[in-house]
């Protein structure tokens, strides 16, 4: 029993012991080091409310030290503040130049003091809240140059003072290997931010060649990520905003909260998240966004310690509430889904290792720190392809509809044709058949027009007809300066004939004169119409008086002399014709020269019927054969 009891009291003591003879220990730099990471070597000790300067930190025992002893340092979110010590040995006997790095470039306020107390002790300020070109070296980490002394101890205090996380990953490296290292860094930094850039331009041009708004959602989501990290990795203070230290720790929270945005509006587009089939996931993605929102305006006024810890948990929610959406939408069959699942699983992979790494919860290493930018640069190309093969899925879509749509059109262009009996070969054009189409509608308007300007009982045209042409010839002869010649009609005793014998032998008597008309009128551009009752007009464009006299005593002449038989009795009748041959003065001239053409056969009726009167301007008419009634 005694001896359980002391292997127990051994097992809980030893920790102690080792913690208590660790603490202080130092970091050994030989002759081949390269790099050395002293997280395992630092002590830290949390600074009281008071102030304290470095002298007292200097003379502090080291038993009020604690040994961090894990491969990273990361104390959480706080309002602490921290001193962290570390002793580097250089075991060579010259003296060794070497870089320590400070790998968190987000930290606020860092006082650096390397053997303080001690002839050639330095001090410098570091820190996010500095302008960029106040760094020794310009790197995105902070980055300090240290000479070890031959054979002794060099002590380093760091007083850490930040509203980020509490995360102090240093490092010692050898110049050369640093910035060998530096560079293969830089080159992954290229690789990355090339690929996003290329995705951003390839997606922008698509949506701008199809409209597509999926596209535009995307193109806002792969470009809020790379700023984000840009500005969480220190890249974008080095060459976008060098001297803008408020806005270098404010641009986190703007824009991660951007990525939560888009990446939700990006998804419910894409996958077709909506109130009717998904209504509660979409109703909790759009209130995320809003809130995504909120904080990314309030990130542009709110200080950035009031804002990282909502800004992280809205962006866990993000990336968990997007895989959840993806695996929603697969699980209902969605074609879009599959790659938009393995995207997200890479996506939120990182986005969940940075977040838990921020909370202490992972160590800060080389697979934390880059886990976001791997994980995005794979989901950026997963989802990019499942764009592409979207907009191929859309493609095929629409040409299968096409292909359908000549198959239902090929049927009913063949039952067409039975139904009309008509034999045609099957390589017919459709266009022919519209040709066809067309040409028997134009007939048929055509007909139509042509019923619906023909006077029914004499075949000439009706009145509204001449009106129209009537108008149109006179606009003609003003504006080309020609002679316009019209001649009115009237039947001679017109009424008594109808009283006498009826209103059937009146129509006949009509469609007589009608056809004495139409033998005079012969030129394509003449025209005869019935005006109205037994008064007709023949209008004769580009006819000067004589010509007009002329075919007006023609008609008259054969009416008169052509008999008509009633109930065996041979009738003849006779017609006044005035005749206006004018060059109109105005375009709108149609009412002034038909009543000239009015008061001539007026002048004709009133010197006894049956003969042709001019009208002349000066008010004497001229009358040219005439019959006895």
């Amino acid at each position: 029993m005694p001896i359980l009891y002391r292997l127990l009291c051994l097992f809980f003591l030893l920790p102690i012991s080792v913690s208590a003879f660790s603490a202080g220990q130092s970091a050994l730099w030989d002759a081949h080091s390269k790099r050395l990471e002293l997280s395992r070597f630092v002590d830290y000790w949390q600074e009281p409310s008071e102030p304290v300067d470095i002298a007292a930190v200097a003379n502090l025992a080291d038993e009020v030290w604690s040994r961090n002893g894990s491969d990273s340092i990361s104390l959480g979110y706080g309002s602490e503040v921290y001193w962290f010590r570390v002793k580097l040995e250089n075991a060579t006997q010259s003296k060794a130049v070497s870089l320590l790095e400070i790998g968190y470039p987000v930290l606020d306020h860092i006082e650096l003091f390397i053997n303080p107390g001690q002839p050639g002790s330095e001090f410098l300020v570091l820190g996010d809240k500095q302008p960029f070109y106040d760094r020794p070296i310009d790197n995105r980490n902070f980055v300090v140059p240290i000479t070890l002394s031959g054979e002794k101890v060099t002590t380093v205090y760091l007083r850490v003072d930040t509203t980020s996380s509490m995360q102090v990953p240093l490092t010692l490296w050898d110049p050369d290997t640093f910035y060998s290292a530096e560079q293969s860094r830089s080159m992954f930094e290229g690789l990355y931010y090339g690929i996003v850039l290329v995705m951003v331009l390839y997606n922008l041009f698509v949506f701008m060649a199809v409209g597509e708004r999926s596209f535009l959602h995307y193109v806002g989501y792969i470009t809020t990520m790379p700023l984000f990290l840009a500005s969480l990795h220190g890249v974008a203070f080095q060459y976008l905003w060098p001297g803008a230290t408020w806005w270098n720790d404010q641009s986190i929270i703007v824009f991660l909260n951007l990525v939560v945005l888009f990446g939700g509006t990006f998804s419910i587009s894409f996958i077709n998240v909506t109130r009717q089939n998904h209504p509660y996931l979409n109703r909790w993605t759009v209130g995320l966004v809003m809130v995504a929102g909120m904080l990314a305006t309030a990130g542009l006024f709110v200080p950035y310690r009031y804002m990282i810890l909502p800004t992280i948990l809205v962006g866990a929610l993000g990336c968990t509430t997007m895989l959840i959406l993806s695996i929603a939408r697969w699980l209902k069959k969605d074609p879009a889904a599959r790659y938009y699942t393995f995207a997200w699983v890479f996506m939120l992979f990182g986005g969940i290792v940075l977040a838990l790494s921020k909370f202490t919860m992972l160590p800060r290493n080389l697979l934390t720190e880059n886990a976001t930018q791997v994980g995005s640069a794979l989901g950026v190309i997963l989802l990019s392809v499942a764009l592409a093969d979207r907009l191929n899925r859309e493609k095929k879509r629409v040409f299968l509809a096409q292909q359908r749509l000549l198959r239902e059109e090929r049927k009913a262009r063949m039952a067409q044709e039975k139904s009309l009996k008509v034999q045609r070969e099957a390589n017919t054009l459709l266009e022919e058949r519209v040709q066809e189409r067309t040409r028997d509608l134009e007939n048929l308007n055509q007909q139509l027009l042509e019923l619906s300007a023909t006077d029914a009982l004499t075949a000439l045209k009706n009145r509204g007809y001449f009106d129209r042409t009537f108008q149109s010839a006179v606009v003609r002869a003003y504006r080309y300066e020609e002679q316009l010649s019209l001649l009115v009609l009237d039947i001679d005793h017109f009424k008594n004939f109808n009283d006498t014998y009826g209103h059937l032998v009146g129509d006949d008597c009509l469609e007589m004169v009608a056809q004495c008309i139409r033998r005079f009128v012969t030129r394509p551009q003449d025209l005869a119409a019935r005006y109205g009752g037994e008064e007709f007009v023949v209008l004769l464009p580009d006819t000067p008086e004589d010509g007009a006299v002329r075919v007006a005593e023609r008609i008259r002449t054969e009416i008169e002399k052509t008999a008509f038989r009633v109930s065996g009795e041979t009738l003849h009748l006779t017609v006044s014709v005035g005749v206006c041959s004018v060059s109109p003065t105005r375009a709108d001239a149609t009412k002034e020269v038909f009543g000239r053409a009015d008061e001539a056969l007026y002048e004709a009726k009133g010197q006894g019927r049956n003969r042709v009167v001019a009208w002349r301007a000066s008010g004497q008419a001229k009358v040219s054969a005439v019959s006895p009634v």
